[in-house]
């Protein structure tokens, strides 16, 4: 088992944002945190990553608790990906070489110049190594994010709403990379997402949120029409296309 959470619970001064949120997620696991607009899907990820603390529960990692452990071997197992990243004049190149930033001493060794490159390699990014950000279209840039999180070679991938403001093709290309390296590489990924259909696509795994708890999770067993019309308000009828899921509205 990669993550174990238990009985987590947050809340703002404000505003009570979830509680006794339980799940676990093993080696292989696809992810897929749904729900609607202000459930706390980002807060979710933002909790389990230590950017948030949360007011009560654990959060475990290959058994040890985040709260235990250095912001820089904590940086060793997780790889986060804001739904929103501030821009850099900064090249694709060195943006990556970022995500080794934990492993680095006193100055970045070969085999930091090596595992970013393969990085770059895996998402297609080699040609655009010498290019800056602010050059690159929003699927590409979305991916040079990806690849800084992979090259800290992470056991757990958390990925902040990846697909938002992306077009069809890099939606599709986007998640496809995530699951590919999931898979290749045996270690777990959790997404927050708002399209149903590209999260049956994606996940083996779903949680879905509703006022601050979780109202199921499972697998594809959880994804019903009751369910997500329970959740989002608004009634569906699941059909199968190519053997595939689709959930359509009524």
């Amino acid at each position: 088992m990669i993550l174990h959470v238990r009985g987590l619970e947050f809340r703002y001064p404000s505003h009570f944002v979830f509680q006794d949120i339980d799940f676990s997620v093993d080696q292989g696991d696809c992810l897929a945190v749904l729900g609607t607009n202000g459930v706390g899907k980002s807060t979710l990820l933002k909790c389990l990553n230590r950017v948030l603390k949360p007011r009560g529960g654990a959060v475990c990692i290959h058994q040890d608790e985040i709260s235990h452990l250095s912001r820089v071997e904590l940086a060793k197992r997780v790889g986060y990906v804001a739904q929103k990243q501030e821009g850099t004049r900064c090249t694709v190149f060195d943006t990556v070489l970022m995500g080794r930033k934990p492993y680095i001493k006193w100055d970045v060794s070969p085999g930091d110049l090596e595992i970013t490159r393969r990085v770059l390699n895996t998402l297609e990014l080699g040609d655009y190594a010498l290019r800056y950000l602010d050059e690159l279209s929003g699927g590409e840039v979305q991916k040079v994010w990806i690849a800084r999180a992979l090259a800290q070679e992470p056991d757990l991938l958390m990925l902040d709403e990846p697909t938002s403001n992306l077009d069809l093709k890099n939606q599709l290309e986007v998640i496809n990379i995530i699951k590919t390296v999931v898979k290749k590489q045996q270690i777990a990924a959790i997404v927050t997402m708002h399209d149903l259909n590209l999260a049956l696509r994606f996940a083996n795994k779903f949680l879905l949120l509703k006022e601050g708890k979780i109202f199921a999770i499972g697998g594809l067993e959880v994804m019903t029409p009751e369910n997500i019309e329970n959740v989002y308000s608004v009634p569906v009828v699941i059909r199968k296309y190519q053997d595939r899921p689709v959930v359509v509205p009524l």
